[in-house]
This record gives C-alpha cells, structure tokens and sequence, in this order.
C-alpha cells in the first residue's frame, strides 16, 4: 500500500502516549479490555460512536427486541387457528416500543463508557482513529501506540450505486431500529437475512411492507431451506421480484422507486419510507491505513494470517473488519483465543482454530444452521446422505398446527459423521444448539440415534431426522 506524503509528521516520541494494549473499535475488542484492566495492563480504547459495536447499538440486540413484539403480534393474529376467538383490534403503540428499545440499548453503552472512565488502567478516547504511521495512531489532538494494537472497527451498511438514492432521506438499519413513527407504508431493498427481519418487523406490526428482491431470498442458506422460506415467506408478505432499479426518488414526503420486473416492464413503486439492506462494508476506509503498511484484501477487509495477525507484528484484526464471519458470537470466539496467545506466556502458540460457526436468522420463518450444505458437498463432489423430518411430523408439531417448516441433518457417507444441519421453522435458533454440540463432538449418526428425547418436545424432529437418515444411509 502506499503511504501518503505526510512525513510522518516528525512526532516527538515523548508527545506519543504508549500503551500496552489499543483496542480500536468499542464493540468485540470488550473481553480483550476487561482481561487486560484486570491484570493491570494499560488499555486504550478509541471508538468513535458509542460504545458496544453494531451487535448492542444497531444489530442483534435492538432488532431482536423490535421482531420479538412482532412475533407477539403474529401469535394474536393467528389465534384463531387455535379457536380461540379474538375479535379485539389490537395496536402498537410504535413510538413507546422504539423508545423503550433504544433507552436500554443506550443505557448499557452509557455504563460501559462510565466503566471506563473511572478505571485507572483504561483511556477511553471518543474519537476517530486514524493511523499515521503503521503503529502511531492519532485520536484528536494525541498520539497513542501500543505493544499490541487490536483493530476490531465493525462493518457499516453498503450502499449500492443505484441513480437517485444517495439524494433521498433512505433508511439503513440504523435509522429503521431509531425510528419512533411507524410508516404506513415502506419498500425494502434486498433479500437476505436484515432486509427479512426488519421487513418482517415492521410487516407484523401493521406497516405495509413490500419487498424488493432480485434472486432468492436468504441466497447463503441450504437450497431446499431457500425454496422453503421463500414459500412461506411470499404467502405472508407482499413481494415484487425485478431484474433492476432504475431510479429512486422522494418527492413530497414520498419515495417513488423505479424498477424493471421479471418481464422487463418498467414499474414505479411507492411508500413513505425506504430500507436499502444490501449488505455490508468494512470500516477499514476511515482508519487512514494507506499511511501503513497493513494489507486489506481486494474487499477492503483486513488480511490476517491464522493467528489474526495482520502482515505489520503486533497488529491484530478481529471481527466484521476481517470478513471471516460477520457475528458477534464469532469475535466473541475470536477474542477468547487471543487473549491468551497475547497475555499468557505459558500459553503454546496455536493457530486459531474455528469450528463449525452456527447462524440464526430471526425472520418468520426463523431458519437456523451450522455446517455444509447440499450445494455445497455437491460443488466438493463429498459423499454424503441426508435425512429430514417435517414440523408437522412431530408430536409438538401437531399441536403447533405446523403447515411448514423441517430438519435436514446432512452425514458424512463414509464416516456417518455430522457434518451438516439445517431447520426452518418455529424455535430453529434454538433446536440448533443440539446439533452444534453434536458437530463439535464430532458425532455420528448412531450418537443422535442414541439419545433419549422429551416426548412431545420439539426435539423430537431432530431425532426423527436421523431416524430418517438411517433409512437412506448406504
């Protein structure tokens, strides 16, 4: 990469503040904070926005607790399936839900930001970071270095380069997880698993939501999970499939979004407001890493090697910034193995080794999954056989009156090892967790055919999978 004509700013080296630790970025680099105060190291902190990453302000958390009601909503609507009879028009007061979300996100950032400021070990600088050379970081008006450096700055929305919309008010799940007036009416642009959740949110408490997609929904998943959820989610929602957009507007309070369907017509769409979820770019771009020499790939995440080490000793990259996996429970693994690789001298130097990551998507359906999929043992030319059982092929199922949803557990043909599992369908972030111990254990498929179940809960169709795959194994 090449340095910018800055001449390092000739910075006397007693106007540079040495640490031992710098943690840039507020939200995974957390732990690495916490071990490193309480061992007495001297930790600084830069984090510009508040404290607490994407999952606390803007992601997991807040969404989780705004699709929650939602579901809650759904459950009302469709108690009559359960003859129960509900004849009440119910509403949601959108303005003291939001608030409440956004005060106990707010609240816990506050007291982390507290936290440090009364800690000794700790600077916390509420800045931008920006590198001037590859270990001297300024922030405001100081320079500050460290032993160890961890870059963990998160990734933000992507916007895409379509004619008009940098010129509209359009949301970003930041400001759809802000807002505190509920829209009559909102478009969303995008098919995988933000645009489903948010979309779905705002759906099932009243807004009249439209969906934008070009492809499949949830594209990363399992196919046959693909073609499910798309089944049951255009039953539930209103879906436009298109080929392109054209132009986006906002006139008189108003979005109007031009767009080519399937048939290559060219239609206009409107709403009161307008979600772009088209995925996400690193933060790397604001750190000022062309005065480095840190390598980023050509995605702009950083490259580290396998022990998340960039190419520049003593920097580190953990997170979305890195690309690997792009969950909170991920950098959580990620800052567990580094702390003590980079602490503990006692501790043998190991490659981080990750095992199967697991993944939930929060939309109805819920889909969750850990391992390979169909397509891609396929693409691999791995031997394998599957099994599955439907929801409704299940005591609990039954009772839940389940019209769709299943298991797929995915096994190794010549080991009968575990090596993939995939569900869609009420509860799946939870029924995966069984699978994820199975697949760190390395089960096989007489282990899951071992186990005693609860009868009639809903692990019951794991159980019925594997029964179905000691069907189909050769």
């Amino acid at each position: 990469m090449n340095k910018q004509n800055i001449e390092k700013k000739q910075i006397p080296k007693d106007k540079i503040i040495n640490y031992d630790v710098v943690i840039i970025g507020g939200g995974g680099g957390a732990n690495i904070a916490k071990y490193a105060r309480e061992n007495n190291l001297k930790v600084a902190i830069v984090e510009k926005e508040r404290l607490g990453g994407t999952c606390l302000n803007r992601g997991c958390i807040p969404s989780k607790m705004l699709i929650h009601p939602a579901e809650v909503a759904d459950e009302i609507r469709e108690a009559k399936k359960y003859n129960i009879k509900n004849n009440t028009k119910f509403e949601v007061d959108f303005k003291k839900l939001v608030s409440r979300i956004t005060e106990n996100i707010f609240e816990d950032s506050d007291n982390l930001a507290k936290l440090y400021k009364k800690l000794d070990t700790i600077d916390f600088y509420h800045k931008q970071a920006t590198f001037v050379d590859n270990k001297i970081i300024q922030v405001g008006r100081k320079y500050i270095t460290g032993k160890k450096i961890i870059i963990g700055v998160g990734a933000r929305p992507g916007i895409p380069p379509i004619q008009g919309l940098q010129d509209t008010p359009y949301w970003t799940s930041t400001e759809t997880l802000r807002n505190t007036t509920q829209p009559k009416s909102l478009i969303v642009i995008g098919g995988g698993y933000i645009g489903v959740e948010l979309g779905y949110a705002y759906d099932a408490l009243g807004t009249k939501t439209n969906f934008l997609v070009r492809g499949n929904f949830i594209p990363r998943e399992d196919g046959e999970i693909i073609e499910e959820f798309d089944k049951v989610f255009r039953n539930k929602h209103k879906i436009t499939d298109i080929t392109s957009i054209e132009n986006v507007d906002y006139i008189n309070g108003e979005f109007k979004v031009q767009i080519k369907d399937k048939q290559g017509k060219k239609r206009t769409l409107k709403a009161e407001k307008l979600l772009v979820a088209t995925g996400v770019k690193s933060n790397n771009d604001l750190l000022g890493l062309e005065n480095t020499d840190i390598k980023l790939n050509k995605y702009g995440y950083l490259q580290v090697d396998k022990y998340l080490e960039t190419n520049v000793k003593g920097i580190y990259g953990i997170g979305d910034c890195v690309g690997n996996f792009m969950f909170r429970h991920s950098v959580n693994f990620e800052t567990e193995y580094l702390i003590p690789q980079l602490f503990n001298k006692k501790t043998k130097k190991a490659p981080i080794n990750y095992p199967p990551m697991p993944h939930a998507i929060f939309s109805n359906p819920q889909v969750a999954g850990i391992g390979k999929t169909e397509e891609e043992l396929k693409q691999s030319k791995t031997k394998y056989f599957i099994g599955k059982c439907n929801y409704r092929n299940s005591a609990m199922g039954s009772a839940l009156l389940s019209e769709y949803g299943f298991c797929k557990l995915i096994f190794e043909q010549k080991t009968q090892k575990l090596i993939g599992a995939h569900i869609i369908g009420p509860q799946s972030s939870v029924m995966i967790h069984q699978l994820i111990a199975h697949m760190h254990h390395k089960a096989k498929l007489e282990d899951l055919l071992k186990l005693i179940y609860i009868h009639p809960a809903l692990p019951e169709i794991v159980r019925n999978a594997a029964r179905d795959a000691n069907k189909n194994k050769k």
